[in-house]
């Protein structure tokens, strides 16, 4: 070797040495005898810059797992081939819980968690790509609330996941910070996909299935973080929702009425665009308030700033379900509209009071049809003699949120 050379070399190393810096390494793990506590260990013994490798095979787990240690990968062989089975839990977490950041947890199934199936808390730079989160049973009031879970994260990636079963909602993303969930499946969840007191979130190229309700924008109160806005949920497949309502008594899910497409409560400048909806049998797209009374001063009960826009609408509310269908089908007639309004403002007369950029804006296709229910909050009555069904008073226009861009992200 070169003098020269060798002076680099050994410079390289010294550094390493004198920082503490530690070499990347692929961790595998196999499945078999011992399998649970070699993972265990793994996620524990991780270092930065490491790969846990999970090999392909079931593993039958009894203990919920974590990680706390920053850039590492958690790989599988695949969703279909490396499975993480919790159907033996004995306590009611999450099935993995991580609470680091620059995490990617990637080509693995979690299956049959007593509680959330993957969750982040606290997390920058945390991805989701390629897994199943799933319970097997089908739809359960038992099965845990939720399945991809980042809360309290920033930067987070959900791409090409697919989740089933949850009592709450299959992907769920909570007061969070900069956000993309992209080509991913939910089905036969409460809510499909819902984006909650968070801000700028893009959903787009996902489908929403076979759930109660496809995909829920909401703000809600007396929560930490509040004041949702800049959403833009396009170019989504959000069809033939009709699973009945499962979820515990209590949770605010459980409210969605079976067969709501796309649904907008309280939350600020929400674009809904180049989405295909189809067989939503309630409603294809419901703007609304919070419905319930509460105390809390900083909480905005209405929406602002929503613009539905270039999508396209199939046969839809023909069988509105429950409480909210009945209050909107008693109004609007039955089959119910593709797009409605609830109508509930803090002053009745909307557009002379309301700044622009705060108002209900639709620009659909000729034959869509709408309307504004005009409903008083808290209320189920209506404040005008008759509903608003006339479209082209709400013509007009919001600009676009700017595209969400992630540090971790390649793009689509």
């Amino acid at each position: 070797m070169r003098p020269s050379l060798l002076r680099a070399v050994c410079a390289v190393f010294l550094a390493g040495v004198s920082t503490g810096a530690v070499r990347a390494a692929d961790i595998a793990v196999e499945a078999g005898e011992g399998a649970e506590e070699r993972l265990v260990e793994a996620l524990i013994m991780a270092k930065p810059g490491d790969r846990v490798m999970i090999g392909a095979g079931r593993f039958e787990l009894t203990e919920g797992l974590s990680l706390d240690v920053d850039d590492v990968v958690v790989k599988g062989a695949g969703q279909d081939a490396t499975i993480l089975s919790f159907k033996g839990q004995t306590g009611s977490g999450e099935g993995l819980l991580v609470t680091s950041d620059r995490v990617v947890l990637e080509d693995f199934a979690v299956e049959d968690t007593k509680g959330d199936g993957v969750k982040s808390k606290g997390s920058d730079q945390i991805t989701f790509r390629k897994l199943r989160v799933e319970w097997t049973n089908g739809p359960d009031a038992k099965n845990g609330a939720y399945g991809v879970y980042p809360v309290s994260s920033k930067n987070v990636l959900i791409d090409a996941v697919t989740v089933k079963g949850a009592a709450d909602a299959g992907i769920y993303v909570g007061q969070s910070e900069n956000i993309v969930v992209r080509n991913s499946r939910a089905e036969f969840n409460v809510a499909g996909i819902e984006i909650e007191n968070s801000f700028k979130a893009d959903v787009y190229k996902n489908t929403a299935t076979r759930n109660t309700g496809g995909i829920l924008v909401f703000d809600l109160p007396n929560l930490p973080v509040q004041g949702g806005h800049d959403i833009r949920v396009f170019d989504n497949d959000v069809i033939d929702n009709d699973t009945p309502n499962f979820a515990p008594k209590g949770n605010m899910v459980a409210i969605v009425p079976k067969g709501m497409g796309i649904m907008v409560m309280a939350n600020r400048n929400v674009h809904v665009f180049g989405n295909r909806l189809d067989g939503n049998a309630t409603a294809h797209v419901l703007i609304a308030a919070y419905p319930n009374d509460y105390e809390d001063d900083k909480y905005m009960f209405v929406p602002r700033g929503v613009f539905v826009h270039g999508n396209t609408y199939g046969e839809g509310g023909g069988a509105p379900d429950g409480e909210v269908g009945k209050t909107i089908s008693d109004v609007s007639g039955t089959p119910v509209p593709d797009i409605v309004w609830d109508g509930v403002t803090r002053i009745p007369e909307y557009f002379s009071w309301t700044a622009a950029e705060n108002r209900v804006y639709i620009d659909e296709a000729e034959g869509t049809s709408f309307v504004n229910l005009k409903m008083i909050s808290q209320l189920m009555l209506p404040w005008g003699w008759w509903p608003d069904t006339d479209i082209a008073g709400y013509k007009g226009s919001l600009p676009e949120p700017a595209p969400v861009k992630l540090p971790q992200d390649s793009g689509a």
